[in-house]
């Protein structure tokens, strides 16, 4: 059955009409995108939900998401989306971080220019018919000091359009390197120093504990006087009321923003003072950005419900459609050393530790991790996947910890899983063959070699003889074929196992007449999820 997809929003129709190509059913419904509950209503029908900014996505209609797996937003901002919520659901969170890149960083400039200038202010007077020439007297941008707050995307592109405006940039960005910063040409500097420099300040950085209030009333007291201030790019980054009050006092000279700390901003500190140019969150707003995000969300959302490549998700890493190429085994395979050492262990799980070796630990080690998690917590919850896994181990207090290292033996690359609780430790190590299967190879580090199948006997015992016709014996009487059977030993006489691949599981009185015979420590029968 296709994919389904929901447009709650307004949305391109070329947007629309990627998701037919692709093969994917699509509704397009921008009017739910107000309608809370007629939203919930239908929600549980889909398997992606692409939205913009009108949709609001809560617990409630996450909990009527009976098949939800992707949310993807067509443009930046995600407030309006419960992360944590769809987290635990299982839900990918998706934006479009570059689409309004460009869109953005133009918007800018321009509130540069209009609060350098006055210009809606000389507008307005113009239109009433005043001619107030000296009283509009700007500044020029040229030979002034811009000071960037955050320098990744967007800024990186607000930085070299003020470097073509001849200005003298600097920037503050904890993780600008001084390498990129040379290669922008923008001098890397302290958060003090740039306030202290600084004729125009802009922020382009997103809102988060770290960042709130980063123009706080004690910041804006440390810059320069008669600097101007633009904000483009969240509300909260700066502290409204004490910017109100400096340019009231004249130490801040003007101010343009686009986003405030309350949206639909109806009324603001900022609102009715001079040389405050104020627009209503326009950033992205232009006809390139909007058909640029929205063609972005339809191949995002497309390649995740089609091929598993998951591209600038929130809460879960990215996989790109060349990576979802070659880790799909790999994937496979993580989850599959998961699921088998979290059926083998009853008691809490404290940590989990995973080794990836050889060409294993050249790939996308958060995505393989999350799919280990996912396998060992879907023992416990089997609705839980790679994106809310990682959010149960956490609040469980389960500590995952990960190891790399150079090929170290005769597979080109392989996974070890080992997972430590109050009583034991247990481990499993698998490899990818080159048809792309999955196998065990070794278990509690015993050597193996046992492709992975839907049903699956493993058995610990000591290495003495009639082991093997016990086993087939026992399964033959009760009418359970074997596939495959794999067996390994620690030594001669010591420490043996067995992993039987079966066409069905065995019914609880084979388990039992197994364990009556008295030849074996352990006997479980082991179930996993094949494609």
């Amino acid at each position: 059955m296709a994919p389904k997809v929901l447009v709650s929003d307004k949305l391109s129709e070329t947007a629309v009409q990627i998701f037919r190509d692709r093969g994917i059913e699509v509704d397009f419904r921008p009017e739910l995108g107000k309608d809370k509950e007629a939203l919930a209503a239908v929600i549980g029908e889909y398997d992606g939900l692409a939205i913009r900014s009108a949709t609001k996505v809560t617990p409630t209609i996450l909990d009527n998401a009976h098949n939800l797996k992707v949310i993807a937003r067509a443009g930046i901002g995600t407030d309006n989306i419960d992360k944590d919520a769809a987290s635990k659901k299982g839900v990918i969170v998706m934006n479009t971080p570059f689409g309004n890149m460009i869109t953005t960083a133009e918007h800018a400039i321009a509130m540069m220019f209009a609060v350098a200038r006055q210009i809606p202010e000389a507008s307005a007077s113009t239109h009433a018919g005043k001619w107030e020439k000296s009283k509009f007297m700007g500044v020029e941008l040229t030979n002034k000091t811009l000071g960037v707050i955050g320098a990744g995307n967007i800024g990186g592109i607000v930085c070299d359009r003020a470097r073509g405006l001849k200005m003298k940039v600097v920037a503050y960005d904890p993780f600008l390197s001084e390498e990129k910063a040379a290669k922008m040409q923008v001098e890397k500097v302290e958060l003090d120093a740039l306030l202290a420099r600084a004729d125009f300040i802009t922020l382009h950085v997103p809102f988060t504990e770290a960042t709130k209030n980063i123009l706080s009333r004690e910041n804006l007291a440390k810059t320069k006087k008669g600097v101007r201030i633009i904000n483009c790019a969240r509300g909260g980054l700066v502290d409204e009321e004490a910017l109100a009050e400096a340019l009231k006092s004249g130490h801040v000279a003007g101010a343009a923003f686009d986003v405030f700390s309350q949206e639909p901003a109806t009324e603001n500190p900022l609102f009715g003072l001079p040389n405050v140019v104020c627009t209503p969150h326009l950033g992205a707003a232009t006809t390139e950005a909007q058909e640029n995000v929205a063609l972005q969300v339809a191949e995002q959302m497309s390649n995740y419900l089609l091929t598993g490549a998951v591209e600038n998700a929130l809460n879960m890493p990215s996989v790109t459609a060349e990576e979802a190429k070659v880790m799909g085994p790999w994937i496979s395979l993580a989850g599959h050393l998961g699921n088998f050492i979290g059926q083998l262990t009853d008691e809490p799980i404290k940590a989990i530790n995973i080794l990836y070796d050889g060409a294993a630990s050249d790939m996308n080690l958060e995505a393989l991790n999350c799919a280990v998690v996912a396998g060992i917590m879907k023992t416990v919850n089997p609705d839980v996947n790679m994106v809310s896994a990682p959010v149960i181990a956490k609040e469980r207090g389960v500590k995952i910890s990960t190891t790399s290292q150079d090929k170290s033996g005769v597979f080109e690359g392989y996974v070890k899983v080992t997972v430590v609780t109050d009583k034991r430790e247990r481990s499993i190590g698998g490899t990818v063959f080159s048809d792309g299967k999955p196998r065990f190879i070794q278990i509690k580090g015993i050597n193996i070699d046992a492709e992975v199948g839907r049903h699956m006997l493993y058995t610990t015992n000591a290495d003495v003889p009639g082991i093997i016709g016990t086993l087939g014996q026992t399964m033959g009487e009760n009418g359970v074929n074997i596939a495959n059977f794999t067996l390994g030993r620690s030594a001669a006489g010591g420490e043996a196992i067995a992993l039987l691949y079966l066409d069905a599981q065995p019914e609880e009185a084979v388990l039992a007449k197994l364990k009556a015979t008295g030849m074996f420590q352990q006997v479980k029968p082991l179930e996993f999820d094949i494609a």
